[in-house]
């Protein structure tokens, strides 16, 4: 009895330890309400590379694509010639999709306007020209250096771009002469060489010139010779000058559209535009004259206005100006500038033609200039006792 009891004990206890267990073993405790568990913090498996696991930051280009796009519509102001203004912002539209206005302004047009618009303008953007009418809006205050550009990095030199970020340079072009051989041989009249030359009697008459109220070009003869000459014999040189000049134009590049034909015998202007008669007009009777007392030569710039209604549409086509995609088209549409972009392939007519700015005096002042033109444009107008008809340019 006593051994059975004993074998029935054992067995109960066997059975109370099998029903204890848990997979894991353990002691058994009486059940609980279940409480929800936090959520799980996942810490990311480091990659197989060995890379970093921090998120990407986001591409600062993608990002103002998208904000640009998302205004949908840019008005462009441009300065440059005609064909290679409606070809950039064809192109600019196509990239990006973005709706563009544009309308063709001379450089001196352009800040007239912007100004009377009284912070409120009617264009975002300010493309192409020379940069002494940009300096001049600058210093009223009319244009935005609230944003600098990441292509700004391919420009080949400081002087392309201004100190305090209101505009960036796309172009350079030499300031020059143009002539009609067959006039000249005609007229028995001597190829001009110099700045000086150019005050000759013999060339009454024959002499265009653009317009100082209107032009950048013409604004950077008068800085040109105010630099080079001294700022008294500067002007005295564009009096006697002015007894030459048969047409000032409204346009810088007004003269070289006129020299093939024959209407005028002498331009002043930039040699670029030369090219372009040339090549593309086919004026094999024009010859481009760097002057051998020395020339400067623009910049051409890109500029964003301040109060501009679309500025993510601006800032985005200041980075596609800086860009190949923009600056090689001018020479596929009769622009034939040396560009001051690193990446940039330089157009081959500029080259064939031997416009290199190297070529220029190296003693011009942009600084003074910048600060300057608008006082010595009145001055020039004052010595000529406010100009005759020939100022005229409605």
């Amino acid at each position: 009895m006593k051994k059975t009891l004993a074998l029935a004990l054992t067995l109960i206890m066997v059975l109370g330890m099998l029903a204890g267990c848990g997979g894991g073993g353990g002691t058994a405790e009486p059940a609980t309400p279940a409480t929800p568990a936090a959520p799980a913090t996942t810490t990311p498996a480091a990659p197989a590379d060995g890379g970093s696991t921090t998120p990407a930051a986001s591409d600062p280009m993608a990002d103002l694509v998208a904000a640009a796009k998302a205004e949908g519509t840019l008005v462009v102001y441009g300065s440059c010639e005609e064909d290679y203004l409606a070809a950039a912002c064809n192109h600019f539209k196509e990239l990006y999709g973005i709706d563009v206005q544009y309308q063709r302004l001379s450089t001196g047009e352009v800040p007239t306007k912007i100004e009377e618009e009284n912070g409120n303008p009617s264009a975002d953007v300010w493309f192409g020209g020379t940069n002494n009418p940009y300096d001049s809006a600058a210093a009223k205050g009319l244009l935005d250096n609230s944003y600098t550009p990441i292509n700004a990095s391919h420009l080949t030199k400081d002087i392309y771009k201004d100190p305090d970020g209101n505009w960036y340079g796309i172009y350079t072009g030499i300031l020059g002469f143009m002539v009609n051989k067959d006039e000249l041989a005609r007229l028995n009249l001597a190829v001009p060489q110099s700045w000086d030359d150019l005050l000759k009697p013999e060339y009454k008459g024959l002499i265009w010139l653009s317009n100082y109220n209107t032009a950048g070009t013409a604004k950077l003869v008068v800085n040109t010779m105010l630099q080079m000459k001294g700022h008294d014999a500067g002007i005295q040189y564009l009096v006697d000058l002015d007894k030459n000049i048969q047409i000032y134009t409204k346009s810088g590049s007004g003269p070289s559209k006129n020299v093939g034909t024959g209407e005028c015998v002498i331009g002043i202007g930039f040699l670029h535009d030369g090219i372009t008669q040339i090549v593309d007009n086919g004026y094999g009777n024009i010859q481009l004259i760097i002057p051998s007392d020395g020339t400067s030569c623009e910049i051409g710039p890109v500029a964003i206005f301040k109060g501009a209604k679309h500025l993510n549409a601006a800032r985005l086509f200041v980075e596609y100006a800086l860009s190949p995609d923009c600056v090689e088209l001018a020479a596929d549409n009769g622009s034939y500038q040396f560009l001051v972009l690193d990446n940039a392939k330089q157009p081959q007519q500029a080259i064939d033609f031997g416009l290199d700015p190297s070529l220029v005096w190296d003693g011009y002042n942009f600084a003074d200039a910048a600060q300057n033109t608008a006082k010595y444009v009145e001055e020039v107008m004052a010595a000529l006792n406010g100009g005759d008809d020939r100022f005229k340019t409605e």
